[in-house]
């Protein structure tokens, strides 16, 4: 990990003497997870040069060389407990996305040997991600609840789960990826959007009670296709694109729910129930507000304290370069023949 300027010491202390942007103390200076071990960044590292290579992107011998040390250390690594994708302050465990990484890692490797030729010890290889693939399928998975679970041993969830369909682990239509899509929507999710875990039992070295992270709830949509869950997925798709965007159109990283605001986004993300229709929203209460209280709705409630967002200007609105030029060329006193 580097910062901005290049700094390999990230040492991270705390500004006990400033409060925060809106008080969302402690403020903190570095970052401890410079000392961390996260070993699912090798699998998301060999990942996306597996698919440059595929998408046409030159490449040469030294960065097979790269990939081949990357996954020399991953192969002597994989099996210990690290600090796992969102950075835990606790003591380490054997999260099973990050070995559901490992498992991309070898298995991009043998597929790259295999698709452009290139050489490797691909039977090595192969036995290490069938191993790590068993071991994912034994130890992070909870037969009872049919799920998988944030870490071996562990009851917790974790949003991380749902990108097992997607990395290729096992497919949409396999019955454990589909219970653990469903327990996921049923256990990890506050007004309609998905938490990265639950903070309260996790032991990750902070406070409880943070907002949501707006990717796991793609993560969800996503997750949802996968499973031929369609019916669902549109609610959920348009819950979270729904939410407020930033004035150049962008999601923000991450909402707090507000108080009254679950009966607007409570079926954005439904359990399946043959009682209530997947499309069916509650009503009671939607959008009032009264002076001194917060709206039902988390963009009624940012509306009355900074005003209805402000859409950027459409790109058709703009005038284009050629009309700007022309606009110049019609203005500007033209120069007589042989004068500059």
């Amino acid at each position: 990990m580097y910062g901005l300027d290049g700094t390999r010491r990230l040492t991270e202390f705390e500004l006990p003497w400033l409060s925060g942007y809106e008080g969302s103390a402690p403020v903190r200076v570095g970052n401890a997870a410079a000392e961390q071990l996260q070993l699912d960044v090798w699998g998301e590292v060999l990942d996306g040069l597996y698919l440059a290579r595929q998408g046409g992107l030159s490449s040469n011998d030294d960065a097979w060389d790269l990939q081949v040390a990357l996954l020399d250390y991953l192969e002597g690594a994989w099996q210990q407990p690290d600090n796992g994708l969102w950075e835990m302050r606790g003591p380490r465990r054997h999260f099973v996305h990050s070995k559901v990484m490992a498992w991309v890692a070898f298995d991009r490797m043998v597929r790259s040997h295999r698709e452009f030729r290139l050489a490797g010890d691909v039977d090595l290889w192969e036995a290490r991600r069938d191993a790590i693939h068993a071991e994912v399928c034994a130890e992070g998975f909870d037969a009872d609840r049919n799920t998988f679970v944030q870490a071996y041993g562990s009851k917790e969830l974790d949003a991380s789960l749902l990108l097992i369909p997607r990395l290729g682990f096992l497919p949409g239509s396999d019955p454990r990826v589909a219970g653990t899509v469903e327990a996921i929507s049923r256990e990890l999710t506050d007004d309609g959007f998905v938490l990265r875990y639950r903070t309260g039992p996790a032991d990750d070295g902070l406070p409880g009670g943070e907002g949501v992270f707006l990717a796991c709830s793609f993560w969800l949509v996503d997750a949802l296709h996968a499973t031929g869950r369609e019916q669902r997925r549109r609610p959920v798709q348009r819950g979270v694109g729904s939410e407020g965007r930033t004035p150049t159109g962008q999601h923000p990283a991450g909402v707090q729910p507000l108080p009254g605001h679950r009966e607007r986004h409570a079926t954005a993300c439904p359990p399946a129930s043959p009682q209530r229709p997947a499309g069916a929203q509650g009503s009671a209460g939607a959008g009032r507000s009264t002076r001194g209280r917060r709206p039902a709705s988390a963009v009624a409630y940012r509306a009355q304290r900074h005003g209805p967002r402000r859409d950027p200007p459409a790109i058709a609105d703009a005038p284009s370069a050629a009309s700007r030029c022309s606009r110049r060329c019609r203005t500007r006193p033209r120069a007589r023949a042989g004068t500059r």
